[in-house]
């Protein structure tokens, strides 16, 4: 071996066991920095200092030499530590609260929506009082959202099945979010957040689900049941401006304008005993039959625009499917008879009750079921909106999905395990809150407020044109079509919110809600709205 070439190796040799040395000094946690210099790039970086300075300054912004030199300085060593207790560690060495990690939920609830401002936490309405104001509030409380993200459910990523009106009640709703599902001290999540929600509001189970799911985008139809008293179907009263357009129109049915209730109830009674003998009566088969025709012609995809508001005729976004509507047998509660519609869709237009009023009008009056397909068509006409009183989500579907992670649900892996999203299991519990808390709160608010009534007589004693739609013809006369940008004098308006109602009428014109028909609503919250 040539002389040169031994000294160079023992030399060699020296340094690694001077390394060496080095580094077993140090403390056993320290992570060992790769060092990548040779010699000569030392004796040049020890010769030339200044210039070496001059350098990284010159390559500073512009990216030169930037990533070398952190490359050289990058700690490269095993991390030893948990990442939260490294990111959290403050100056004394104490480390600061545990960063505990979120999984995305589907949140299975259900409540009574009176006294509610509607599911849906709205950014112009920040005080108002929401579902999921409550339920958001809840969370935060029980320790599942972290206190960063406390101030504003979006960073959670909170999405709703559907959004519901003001007063609208829902058996069975979903909520994806982000949460902590192993809260501390905390062995069951679901009791602990009930027991801070109020009794109006239940959250019935939490279900892991994969990061995509959305609830709002996720879900294939909704189902929905309305509810109302059977008396809602007689006809208008004699002398309302209602019948008298009714009577003076070719073709009426005598069943309409000379219905055998008016005939024995008279004009002479108080309208106590009025709203009494209204309770006594029972539908018929012939009228129940004019009302499940007339909800018949809902099924399958249709425009609805006006159905909704701030939407036209040719706005793709108003086209809906409609898959069946059920009228099961009137039942009978606290004396008075009830009657319920189940409406199974894809999705809803936001004021999805002028469906229900639509129905009962064309019921009530006369109306062929055909002029259904000329409200589908472009005249722009006025849908009055049944009370939110009686309008119920019974729960989302998520066909789709289900079928999507069915090969997760019996995983061994319990990371990878994901469950359908069934209300099916919850079904005995939903069924005896409607019955104790939303069903009793409707007949009860109705008992109190008549509000039903008072709907319908607003509607009756409206003498303008805006109704001039309903009677035996099936068509739109042009004095009931809206023209865009054209005043239209004595237009219905929808009775209001919050004023209380006598049990024998008041003023039908402030009653169930706000007008949301009045105000602009951006085309992201309209969708928003809807469900």
């Amino acid at each position: 071996m040539n002389p040169t070439s031994l000294k160079r190796d023992r030399d060699m040799d020296a340094d690694n066991n001077d390394s060496q040395d080095a580094h077993s000094d140090r403390e056993p946690n320290k992570r060992i920095k790769l060092d990548v210099a040779d010699d000569a790039e030392q004796a040049s970086s020890s010769s030339k200092p200044a210039a070496r300075e001059k350098g990284a300054k010159r390559g500073r912004g512009r990216g030169r030499g930037r990533g070398r030199d952190n490359w050289k300085s990058r700690d490269w060593g095993p991390r030893t530590e948990p990442r939260a207790e490294r990111a959290g560690d403050t100056e004394d060495g104490a480390s600061s609260k545990q960063r505990l990690p979120k999984r995305k939920c589907a949140l299975l609830l259900g409540f009574c929506g009176t006294g509610f401002n509607g599911m849906q936490r709205q950014a112009r309405q920040l005080n108002a009082r929401t579902i999921e104001g409550e339920l958001f509030a809840a969370l935060v409380k029980a320790g599942a959202i972290s206190e960063d993200n406390a101030d504003d459910p979006s960073k959670s990523q909170l999405q709703r099945s559907a959004r519901t009106d003001s007063g609208v009640h829902a058996a069975g709703n979903v909520v994806s979010i982000k949460l902590i599902t192993e809260v501390p001290g905390v062995p069951d999540l679901v009791a602990h957040i009930n027991d801070l929600l109020p009794p109006s509001i239940r959250l019935w189970s939490i279900v892991r689900v994969q990061n995509s799911f959305s609830a709002r985008t996720s879900c294939d139809s909704r189902k929905y049941t309305y509810v109302f008293p059977s008396h809602i179907l007689l006809p208008p009263k004699p002398g309302s401006p209602l019948h008298s357009h009714l009577k003076s129109s070719p073709g009426v049915s005598d069943a309409v304008v000379n219905h055998p209730f008016w005939a024995e109830v008279g004009a002479e009674l108080s309208p106590e005993e009025e709203r009494r003998r209204k309770q006594r009566w029972r539908v018929g088969p012939a009228a129940l039959d004019a009302f499940r025709a007339a909800l018949a012609e809902y099924h399958g995809t249709h425009n609805f625009h006006n159905f909704t508001v701030q939407k036209e005729f040719d706005d793709v976004t108003t086209s809906r499917f409609i898959k069946t509507t059920e009228v099961p047998a009137p039942l009978e509660r606290d004396g008075i008879e009830w009657i319920s519609v189940l409406f199974h869709g894809q999705s809803f237009m936001l004021h999805q009750r002028k469906m229900i009023s639509a129905a009962l009008l064309l019921a009530r009056t006369g109306t062929p079921p055909s002029l259904m397909n000329e409200l589908y068509g472009p005249p722009k006409v006025h849908i009055p909106k049944a009370p939110a009183l009686g309008l119920l989500l019974e729960y989302p579907l998520f066909e789709s999905y289900n079928t999507k992670i069915e090969a997760t649900v019996h995983s061994s892996i319990e990371s990878e395990r994901r469950e359908p999203i069934d209300f099916a299991p919850l079904s005995a519990r939903m069924d005896e809150f409607k019955e104790a808390k939303i069903y009793s709160e409707i007949r009860a608010r109705e008992a109190e407020l008549n509000i039903f009534e008072v709907w319908l007589r607003s509607i009756d004693n409206y003498s303008g044109d805006d109704f001039k739609y309903l009677g035996p013809s099936g068509a739109i006369p042009p004095e009931a079509v809206y023209v865009r940008g054209v005043p239209r004098p004595n237009q219905f308006r929808d009775p209001r919110k919050d004023v209380p109602q006598s049990a024998s009428g008041g003023d039908a014109r402030a009653l169930e809600e706000s007008d949301e028909d009045e105000v602009a609503i951006s085309k992201k919250d309209l969708a928003e709205m809807e469900g």
